[in-house]
């Protein structure tokens, strides 16, 4: 599992997909969230806006699973 850190309290899921290096646009965010390929916490997500706090875990099919962590 990766780890990513934000230095904020949250991040969008769209936003985190392109910091996690899993799309290279919001557009192609959209189209990977559509196609039911990310889980936040093990459920089904599709909200691009979904926030995203330290300790939430996104698994991305194809790319794996990450650990959201806090630098502050």
């Amino acid at each position: 599992m990766k780890t990513i850190t934000i230095s904020t309290p949250y991040i969008k899921l769209d936003q985190f997909l392109k910091l996690a290096d899993c799309v290279p646009t919001g557009g192609m965010a959209k189209a990977l969230l559509q196609d039911q390929a990310v889980k936040v916490n093990g459920e089904n997500e599709d909200r691009r806006g979904r926030k995203l706090y330290a300790g939430d875990r996104v698994e991305v099919e194809g790319n794996g699973a990450f650990q959201v962590t806090s630098a502050q």
